[in-house]
Order: C-alpha cells, then structure tokens, then sequence
C-alpha cells in the first residue's frame, strides 16, 4: 500500500526541526498512543513506523537524501502489507481523516477483505469509523454539509455490514440526524442549474417535517434532528428563500393533509402567490378554500376573502367581505377613506400582496404590485367573465386603468411630505393579528420584518448568517407571512401590519439637537408609515460621538434613550465577538437574555471541542427605530460586519465580509432592566 504522507508528517513534526526537535517527537508518540481500542498488534507496528521516520530524519545523510527525493517529486510511502493498518492509523493521526477512511473501507472489501473475526479485521473497522467521523467534521467546517452527509452514511452502511462497533454506528447515525437541517440547507442554496440537489433538498424537507409531526412539531419530542420548536422556525425562515411558490405549495398541501394547519394557511398564501404572479386566478379559487377551511377560535377571514374577491373582479361581493369583518378598526378605517370605496380596496390589497403575501419564494418578486396589469391581463379576464361578476367583468375589461385616478401618485407625494394631511389615513390590522397573538408558530413568521433568521440552528446559523430569536408569545402564520428574508426584522403585530391609505407616505426631515449633545446635526431622521407614537421609525445615521460615554449597564429607564439602545447594541456586539474568541466578557449577562447568552455560550463550546474560535468585527452603519413601547423596542440596524474562523494553528478555515448587514434587534424589559431578547440577521 502507498501511503499519501511524508516522514515529516507521519512523525508530526516540521520539514525545518532538527534532529533533537524529531527524537522528541517520536518519544513523545510513543508515550501517547491512541486509546480507542486497538489490538496490541497495530499498535506495536505503529511505534515501528514511528522509530522508521525518526531515524530517517535523525540521521543528515538520509534526511538529505530523502527531502531531495521529495523535491523531484517523490510522494507517499511504500508500506508492506503486515504494516498498512499502522499506516492507516498513523494517516488518520495525522489528520488525514479522509484519505484513512477511504482506504480502509477499501481494505475491509474484496478480494483485500481480511479474515472474519481477525484482529486486522476489528482495527481497520475501527480505523474507518472514527476516520469517518472525523471527515464528516472537516467537511462540515468547510460548509459543505451534504457532502459530510455523504460520509456518514458511508461509514454507517460499512459498520451495519460488518456487524461491528454498535455503539460507534449509533454515533454516526446521531451525527448523521442532527446534520439534517444543514444539509437540506446546503442542498438547496446551491445554484439553480444543480436540479439534483435541489430536488433531494426537498426530499429531505418533507420527511423531516413529516417526521416533526407537521410544522408545529406535534409530537412533542424535545429535539427532532438536533433543533427544538424555536430552532426549527428559525430554520425554516432560512430555507424558503430556496423554494418557488409552486414548490412550496406541494409541501404544504401534503403537510395540511397530514394534520398541519400552519401548513393549510401557508399553502393559501403560496396559491395566491402564484396565481398572482402567473397571471393564474383559478390558483386564487384554490386559495379560498384552504382560508375558509382555517379553524382559529376569533380568526376572521373575511378581509382575505374580500381581497381575494376583489382580486377574482367581484367589487360588490368584495366590500361585503370587508364590512362584514369583525374588525371595528378596518370598517372604521374604510369608512373614513378620503375616496371611493374601490380605491380603499384596491389600496388595501395592494398592501396586503406586498407585506403579507408576496414574500419568501425564490421566484416571486415583491416590487410594484400593479392591479391594472392584473385586470389587463387576457388569462384574467377570460376567468372573471367566467364568474359572470357582471360589476367587475366591466372592470376587467377597462384593464383598471381608472384605479391610477383613485389615488394618483402626485397625490401619494404630496401626503408624504405633510403625513398630517387631511386624508392621510393610516391601513389597519386586521382581526388575525388579536387572534394569532398568543399562538407559538404562526405569528413568528414575520414578513413585514424578517431575515432568515439563522440562528437556527445555533451553529449553522452563526455560519450562515448568525441569527434570532422570537418573541415567545407569537405565531406561525403571521411570522413566516410578514416579510421577505432579505429584509432583516420582525413584527411584532400578526397579518393585517399597518399600512397607508393612498401609499406609502414617506418624509425625510432632519432631527432636532440633541440636549445633551450626543447626536449630531448631520443624522437624519426618517418616517415612514407614521401612525402613532408607539410606532416610531427613524435612522441614525453612524456617528462615533452619538454614545453617551456616561451609560452604564444594566439599563434600568422606563423609556431609553436612542444612545442607550444603541450602546446596548455594541455592548452585545462586543461581548459576542470576546466570547467567541475565547475571551472572558461580564457585560454580556447584562445586556442578553439567558437563552440569547447561553446561545453563545454553547457556540463556543462547540468550537472548543473543534479546537476553533471565531474572530468577528462587526460595526453599525445606521439604526432604524421601527417598533416602541412600554416592554418592548424593535431596531433594525446595519452592520459592517466581518468574521473569520480561526484553527487552533492560526489557521484561517473560513472567512466572511458582509459590507451591509441588516440585523433586526428585539429589545424587551425583563422586570426592571432593558435587555436583547433576540435578533434575525440576513441581506
């Protein structure tokens, strides 16, 4: 056997060490052999090997000799074959986990496969398992999980054939569980024209929901492949930016089937999501029947039917819905519409397509929402005259294009410079974001303010993105119905979030100094979509003297300042970045939430059993005040942020520079002090 390793490797020691620096290397190998269970066999040929490099090396002629060999490309060493398992072993000492295994799962098949029972037998069947964890690591490291997938499995199928090892086989299949989220992950980010992997990606998403018990996680288990409920939401919100409308769809519809409600509610938005892009309306038809099969103590769907029906040309049918909802603040909200009652509608659907459901699907842009080009479009209105709606056939066929009149974009500027305008009336919420208030799943899929949120699965997450958390008192379908993942936030509101009447009404004006002189001239405040005052949104922009110098932690005030929200950002930044580099911080008790701290404290642990630790600089480029109130405080920032993962040889094993990452922060009051409850991080 050719063994692809030098003497200097072998014995573990640098091409530049003396002959001092390589006998007590050797010495210091055969004092700390491996202890997994080898026979006394291999081990002795193994110190033999060890005493062959040393001397070789040791000795100027024949260290000569060789290192001109290995300049004219000599490579690998000829082992006898009473020697190849201690070279096998000495190859995965060496940290070529790879190479052992491969060539030790070729050693234990025909015709080279040693006698049953054999003490050869039991060593390179040793040799495979642990090599074969140990690549799956590497792999991993180097992100490339569907590949350290791949591994495991070889090495569990090798361990079940030779019927050895059970305890080290239930290792690899454990690894081989918890690897699942990464995985499917990996498989489906990649690029397009790689359909195989994609399609496997989806594979593995179904079984794996399926064996959850559905999005919910019925079956009460406290980890399903390494997450727990929060985790796999946060997972979840990762991976739907990989999956079109369509694929989506056929997920959810066989979930729902399966016993998932949050399936059925998100199969309805994938419909719809669909069928509006592709100009397909009978998709929308569909989509009415997953709504109205939703069975929610206090949900009313009649707004979503209203937009539905306005969507399928019935304006009559369409208002009914709407005044009929339950909702005292939409009906208020119609009724008080500066217009025609079909502007308000058209208003609110265009909003509601928008933030609610236009959102996480890789083939669905979320830009203008155009109703004229929907009723314009020939497929749409050849359904619509099917419907036999005789006051929207009319509609139709006009292509909408008098909606333009009913809120004229001249007039849309003109509000958002005077937002206390007469007229300029806010869009409310709808009935389901009181009902899903309370709910776990639904409500955390927040569309209106959203990343992909990474920390999903605490270690991944912290590779792919680094993400979030969410508030507990929440919901499946307002959360994943609320925003794309590039947008970085999260709301706290369910479905119906609050929009504007005649558009978007967005103002720009400059912010008052500061009394205490910590905020400058030059930053800019920013409203936009001002309702109340605890609907605040501004931008700070970055400006190294805006921190009070005389905030101290905890933060304790019944309602912070912006400097104090802001250093207890950077206070969480800098703890994060000492402790993952395996430094001591004592603020980061104080300004995160037990769960969010013992989040990384276990990320570092889990490097140190790598031998890793992860180098990160992350600076804030602007903050955006987006959400206020008594117990609770929303920001989205963005960061300059770089991170490296270093080995414990200084080894640089990944890098990462993101130039603008947006990170949404949610700030609760825990009794008396202000704490980060979570965050979702993504572009």
């Amino acid at each position: 056997m050719e063994l692809p390793i030098d003497h200097f490797r072998l014995l573990g020691v640098s091409p530049s060490a003396n002959a001092e620096e390589v006998l007590r290397a050797f010495q210091l190998r055969l004092d700390r052999p491996p202890k997994q269970g080898f026979t006394y066999e291999v081990l002795a040929q193994r110190s033999e090997l060890l005493r062959l490099s040393a001397d070789l090396l040791s000795n100027p002629s024949q260290r000569k000799n060789y290192e001109l060999a290995l300049l004219e490309g000599s490579s690998g060493l000829d082992l006898s074959s009473n020697r190849e398992v201690a070279g096998l072993l000495l190859l995965w000492e060496a940290n070529a986990s790879f190479q052992a295994f491969k060539l030790a799962k070729k050693a234990l098949q025909p015709p080279q496969a040693p006698a049953l029972g054999s003490g050869r037998e039991s060593d390179l069947t040793l040799i495979a398992a642990l090599s074969c964890r140990d690549a799956s690591i590497d792999e991993q490291a180097s992100r490339r999980y569907a590949s350290g997938a791949d591994l495991l499995q070889e090495g569990i199928h090798l361990l079940q054939r030779m019927g050895k090892l059970i305890e080290e086989r239930k290792t690899l299949e454990s690894d081989l569980e918890n690897l699942l989220p990464y995985r499917i992950l990996d498989l489906l980010s990649r690029e397009k024209e790689d359909e195989k992997s994609h399609q496997e990606g989806l594979r593995l998403l179904e079984d794996f929901v399926i064996k959850r018990g559905g999005l919910e996680g019925k079956r009460n288990l406290e980890k399903i492949a390494g997450l727990n409920q929060s985790d796999f939401e946060l997972f979840f919100l990762q991976i739907r930016k990989f999956i079109t409308a369509k694929e989506q769809t056929k997920l959810y519809a066989n979930w729902y089937r399966r016993g998932s409600e949050d399936a059925g509610f998100l199969a309805a938005f994938s419909l719809i999501a669909s069928g509006f892009t592709y100009r397909n309306p009978e998709l929308l038809q569909e989509a009415r029947k997953y709504i109205r099969n939703i069975n929610i103590n206090g949900f009313d769907p009649m707004p979503l039917i209203g937009c539905l029906d306005l969507l399928l040309g019935d304006v009559k049918q369409a208002e009914s819905r709407f005044r009929s909802s339950s909702d005292e603040k939409l009906k208020d909200w119609l009724n008080n519409y500066p217009g025609e009652t079909l502007g308000a509608l058209c208003d609110y659907c265009r909003d509601w397509l928008k933030k609610d459901v236009l959102v996480g699907f890789s083939d669905v842009e979320t830009q203008a929402i155009d109703l004229d080009d929907w009723f314009a479009n020939q497929q749409v209105q050849e359904y619509v005259e099917q419907l036999e709606a005789k006051s929207a056939l009319g509609i139709a066929k006009a292509g909408f294009s008098f909606l333009s009149n009913l809120a004229p974009e001249q007039q849309i500027e003109k509000l958002s410079i005077n937002p206390e305008a007469e007229g300029s009336l806010q869009m409310p919420g709808g009935a389901l974001d009181e009902v899903l208030k309370n709910k776990s799943f639904r409500s955390r899929f927040n569309t209106r303010h959203l990343i992909l949120k990474s920390n999903f699965v605490k270690s991944l997450i912290s590779k792919y993105c680094s993400v979030y958390e969410i508030l507990k008192n929440s919901d499946l379908k307002s959360y994943i119905l609320k925003r794309p993942f590039h947008t970085s936030a999260i709301a706290f509101a369910g479905l119906f979030v609050i929009g504007t009447s005649l558009g978007i009404l967005t103002q720009r004006y400059s912010t008052e100094n500061n009394k205490s002189g910590n905020i400058s001239n030059s930053e800019l405040i920013k409203s936009n979509d001002i309702n109340s005052d605890e609907n605040i949104s501004f931008k700070i922009q970055n400006n190294k003297e805006q921190l009070n110098s005389e905030i101290y932690l905890p933060i304790s005030s019944s309602t912070p300042t912006d400097q104090e929200i802001r250093f207890l950002i950077e206070s969480w930044l800098k703890g994060k970045a000492d402790i993952l580099n395996g430094l001591e911080n004592e603020t980061l008790a104080l300004v995160a939430r037990p769960s969010l701290f013992n989040r990384v404290i276990e990320q570092r642990n889990k490097d140190k059993i790598l031998s890793q630790k992860q180098i990160i600089d992350a600076k804030i480029i602007s903050i955006i005040f987006n959400q206020r109130s008594d117990n609770r405080i929303a920001v989205d920032v963005e960061l300059n942020y770089k991170d490296k993962m270093i080995s414990s040889s200084d080894e640089i094993l990944s890098e990462t520079v993101i130039p603008s990452l947006k990170v949404q922060y949610i700030i609760g009051k825990n009794k008396n002090n202000w704490q980060l409850v979570d965050y979702i991080s993504g572009n």
